[in-house]
């Protein structure tokens, strides 16, 4: 084993051992972000605790701020632990918690500068130069620390996998601790994978609608018309219905398969990577054949769902195989995509309005009260991977909560060279508010009176960037 790969083990080992040393009657106090890999760790720890025996209360949240750090002061639970958020509060959980046994179990970057105190417990994987945004996630971490505590919590292996997909760590396969746990479900049957065409939607869209509706890949003269998918498939003599019922890909035999997936190739070929339609796929095969719970990748839309429509606990349920709560999900995810569908004929209904402001380079789509807070993410993430946008195009959105504060994220088109964590931080420490995030999805907290010094500042930033971009390019 790698020698980082073992000092990071060695350190969560020792974070397990502190932990047993604790009083067992104590509470545990549980706080999780509200996404896939959010509700996949916690899902993970609880399954743990639980096979310890030990109580906890969980609290799912959009964001780790320090107003929300200090509701928990009043509270009289003495240990907490933080999975998949924490590292970049750090200095105001140390601030507002102290007394207090802390476990931040998390994956995000951080100011490793800041000294801990004692009372806090800190596993992240930046210590040891291990890439948090590749080779693990904050479930990978959670799953490593519980399955020391307790072997047992191995089988759920496939939901830290299902963690690190929702955090878009997969890239054509697993690397580093991800690898590991990935082999650890497929020993377990937990997972399957295999090669395939990488569409989302496969096992719950008919045929003609994975195609009408495939942007990521994106087929010429094909996505976004559902008439003009079934007039491709009938060219190629593949009938999108029979016995008056609509066909999945998974109807289609061996060599029907093959044909389609050569006819997109061709019809992508002035792409820079036509072949790129191809990738892993994985399959839980304990989960129903026409359930969105059955690829890995619909299995975190669906938690993401569940988060952002203040439903965690349904994710939570689903994660640990409840059939009752599982259904209720599924219904969740549904009103997840309506809300999608809304927030997007938003944002093209006022494409001329002053409150969207598009630039070669860049966008600004401030949403205010019309779009929820806990989607803004969403749709900045599917504008940003629209086949119309340049490369390196930046994709800023807003929208306002209920506590007087405004929910920012920030994406890109492409593979941005830029840290957008390292770019949102430099507009909030001008305009201020608090920052965080990946390399590849950051995001802010404003208040939201102070909305229009931010989106000026931001101008100036993002034109800055666009101008040295070009400038490097040229």
């Amino acid at each position: 084993m790698i020698v980082k790969y073992q000092k990071f083990r060695n350190e969560i080992a020792k974070a397990v051992k502190k932990f047993r040393e604790l009083d067992k009657n104590e509470i545990i106090r549980v706080i999780s972000h509200l996404d896939a890999d959010g509700i996949c760790a916690c899902s993970i720890l609880i399954h743990a605790l639980n096979l310890e025996n030990r109580r906890y209360s969980i609290s799912i949240i959009p964001q780790l701020t320090e107003n929300v750090i200090q509701e928990y002061v009043n509270e009289e639970y003495r240990i907490y632990f933080f999975t998949d958020l924490g590292s970049g509060q750090l200095e105001q959980i140390s601030k507002h918690l102290k007394h207090r046994t802390i476990f931040v179990l998390d994956h995000h970057q951080y100011n490793q500068e800041y000294e801990l105190p004692d009372n806090i417990i800190h596993i992240n994987p930046h210590s040891h130069e291990i890439d948090g945004n590749s080779e693990i996630s904050g479930s990978g971490v959670v799953y490593l620390f519980s399955t020391m505590l307790n072997h047992k919590v191995e089988n759920l292996a496939h939901i830290a996998i299902i963690g690190a997909i929702g955090d878009i760590q997969e890239k054509d396969g697993f690397g580093g601790i991800n690898k590991e746990i990935l082999d650890k479900a497929l020993a377990l049957n937990r997972l399957r994978m295999k090669k395939g065409v990488r569409w989302f939607g496969a096992e719950t869209k008919p045929l003609h609608k994975l195609l009408a509706y495939s942007t990521d890949p994106y087929i010429p003269d094909v996505s976004g018309s559902p008439s003009r998918a079934i007039q491709f498939l009938k060219n190629l003599e593949i009938m999108p219905k029979i016995d008056n019922r609509w066909r999945f890909f998974r109807d289609l035999t061996e060599d029907e398969k093959q044909r389609l997936i050569s006819a997109i190739i061709i019809k992508r070929s002035n792409e820079q990577e036509p072949e790129d339609i191809l990738g892993f796929k994985y399959i839980l095969p304990d989960e129903q054949e026409a359930s969105p719970t059955r690829n890995a990748r619909e299995f975190s839309t669906l938690l993401n769902a569940c988060g952002r429509l203040d439903k965690a606990s349904l994710g939570i349920g689903t994660c640990l195989n409840d059939k009752k709560i599982k259904q209720k999900a599924i219904a969740c995810l549904k009103d997840y995509k309506r809300e999608i569908v809304n927030a997007m004929r938003w944002y093209e209904d006022n494409l001329s309005s002053k409150h969207i402001i598009k630039h070669d380079k860049f966008q600004i789509i401030n949403a205010r009260d019309n779009i929820r807070p806990s989607i803004i993410g969403t749709i900045a993430s599917i504008l940003s991977n629209s086949p119309e946008l340049a490369e390196g195009t930046y994709i800023m959105t807003m929208a306002q909560q209920y506590d007087g504060y405004t929910k920012v994220s920030l994406r890109v088109s492409g593979s941005g060279e830029n840290d957008l964590r390292v770019l949102i931080k430099e507009i909030t420490d001008k305009a201020g508010g608090e920052a965080g995030g990946h390399k590849n999805a950051a995001g802010a907290i404003i208040p939201t009176d102070n909305e229009q010094e931010f989106i000026n500042t931001a101008l100036r930033i993002l034109n800055q960037y666009s101008i040295e971009e070009v400038i490097a390019n040229s």
